[in-house]
C-alpha cells in the first residue's frame, strides 16, 4: 500500500500539466466559436478564468486573458477574410452564407446604420452584446471596409471581451471555494446574458401585437 499512496500525487495532473493542455484548448475552442458561432465562447473564458483564479501558479489569469482575446481577434480576422473572398466572389462561400443566415434584416439595418454614425466604436460594442458581433461583421463586409480597417477597430473589441468575460469568471470563483462552483455559477451567469436580448425582444414584440 505505500508504493500506492506514493503513486498517487504521480498520477494526478499537477497545475503545469493542466496549463499545458488547458490554455492550447482554450486557444483553439475559442478559435473555433469566432469562426463558427455555435460555440459558448465567453462561458469557456468565464469558466477558464474560475479554474485559473483557484490556482497558485502565477499570471494564470493573464495567460486566461491573453489566450481568449488572441485567439478570438485571430478568429474574427479569418472569419471576415473568408467573407471577403464571398463578397469577391461570383458563387460567394459558405462562410458568407453562413454569416447572412446570422443577421436578419432587421439587425443587418441597425449595424448599418450605427457603423456609419459611430465608425469602430460599433465593432467594440458588438463584441459586448449577445449575438451582436456578426451583424456589425457583415455590416462592415457591406461597407467594403479592408481587413486592415477591421483589424484595427475589432483589436479593443477583443480585448474588451476577454476582459468582461473574464471578470464574470472571476467573481464566480471568488463566490465558492470549490473550483467547479464557481464553473457552473459563471455558466449560468453567461448563458443568463447571452438570452436577455431575445427575451427582450420577444417582450417587445409581445408588446406591440
Amino acid at each position: 500500500m505505500t508504493w500506492l499512496v506514493a503513486a498517487v500525487p504521480a498520477v494526478v495532473p499537477t497545475e503545469s500539466t493542466q496549463q499545458a493542455f488547458g490554455y492550447p484548448t482554450l486557444f483553439l475552442l475559442v478559435l473555433a466559436g469566432a469562426l463558427v458561432p455555435v460555440i459558448p465562447t465567453g462561458a469557456l473564458v468565464s469558466s477558464a478564468a474560475v479554474v485559473a483564479f483557484h490556482q497558485t501558479a502565477p499570471f494564470s489569469l493573464a495567460l486566461v486573458f491573453l489566450t481568449s482575446s488572441l485567439a478570438a481577434f485571430l478568429g474574427d480576422a479569418a472569419l471576415y477574410w473568408l467573407g471577403r473572398r464571398g463578397m469577391g466572389s461570383k458563387n460567394g462561400s459558405r462562410w458568407l452564407e453562413a454569416i447572412r443566415s446570422r443577421a436578419p434584416e432587421d439587425k443587418l439595418d441597425q449595424a448599418q446604420e450605427k457603423l456609419a454614425g459611430h465608425g469602430v466604436a460599433v465593432l467594440v460594442l458588438s463584441r459586448l452584446i449577445p449575438a451582436g458581433r456578426i451583424p456589425v461583421m457583415l455590416a462592415c463586409l457591406m461597407a467594403k471596409w479592408p481587413l486592415r480597417r477591421f483589424a484595427r477597430g475589432n483589436l479593443p473589441a477583443c480585448l474588451a471581451w476577454a476582459v468582461t468575460y473574464q471578470v464574470i469568471g472571476i467573481l464566480g470563483g471568488s463566490l465558492f471555494s470549490e473550483p467547479w462552483e464557481g464553473v457552473l455559477a459563471a455558466i449560468g451567469l453567461t448563458l443568463l446574458i447571452s438570452a436577455v436580448p431575445s427575451v427582450w425582444r420577444r417582450v417587445r414584440g409581445t408588446r406591440a401585437a
